[in-house]
This record gives C-alpha cells, sequence and structure tokens, in this order.
C-alpha cells in the first residue's frame, strides 16, 4: 500500500474512532442517568408491575452489551492505528498475506484476511 492509501485509512479509522467514542460515552452517560435515577426510587405509592421491572432489567442488559461491543471496536481500531504506525497494517496477522482492499474498505481494521477469519470463527464455533 502507498502513503497515500495509508494516510487515507488513517483518517477512516480516526474517524470511526471519534464518532464510536461519542457513542460509548453517550451510553455511558445514559446508563449513569439512569442508574442514579432507579437508586433514587420512585417515592410515589403507586405500584410497579413486574412487566415494567423486566423492561428495565432488559433495556439495562443491552445497554451493558452495546458498551461492551463498543469499547471492543475501540479496542479494535487502536490496535488498527498501531499497525499503521509499525507498518503492518493491511496484512493478515495469521499467514501474513495481504489483506484485500475491498475487506480493509469494509472493515478498516480487519486484522485477518477472509480465509483466516473464516477458519477462526470455525474454530470458535467448535468449541
Amino acid at each position: 500500500m502507498n502513503d497515500k492509501e495509508l494516510a487515507s485509512f488513517k483518517k477512516i479509522l480516526l474517524y470511526a474512532r471519534e464518532k464510536m467514542a461519542g457513542n460509548v460515552n453517550s451510553m455511558e452517560g445514559e446508563a449513569l442517568k439512569k442508574s442514579r435515577q432507579d437508586a433514587a426510587g420512585d417515592l410515589s405509592n403507586v405500584p410497579f408491575h413486574m412487566a415494567d421491572l423486566g423492561t428495565d432489567n432488559y433495556e439495562r442488559d443491552l445497554m451493558i452489551h452495546l458498551i461492551q461491543n463498543g469499547e471492543e471496536e475501540l479496542r479494535s481500531i487502536d490496535a488498527a492505528l498501531e499497525r499503521l504506525e509499525n507498518n503492518t497494517f493491511g496484512i493478515c496477522e495469521v499467514c501474513d498475506k495481504k489483506i484485500p482492499k475491498p475487506r480493509l474498505m469494509a472493515l478498516p481494521f480487519a486484522r485477518l484476511c477472509l480465509d483466516c477469519q473464516k477458519k477462526e470463527e470455525l474454530e470458535a464455533g467448535a468449541e
């Protein structure tokens, strides 16, 4: 890959990182706000319904899952930026072959070529 293409991927990764970090921070803020509201409790004498409690638990679990996924994606983006600095960006970590540009355009923080990714997923599914 030439310097212009690498600079383009760096720009894409930095933009994705900024956007994802904003999303994660927003979700964390929302979760903290909701947590504070739950801790304060409802002081009215209106009883709560078990379905409402189930919905609240589901929403909290979903928010935690989304935050964890966002943090994982941030780590992947940071690792890709590090590979850019180490001149190993776009090279499969398993077979050392070049990762095709269309794959990198679709998933700029990809660390494996498609064949190695498929093998890894098959092995993970077999466990």
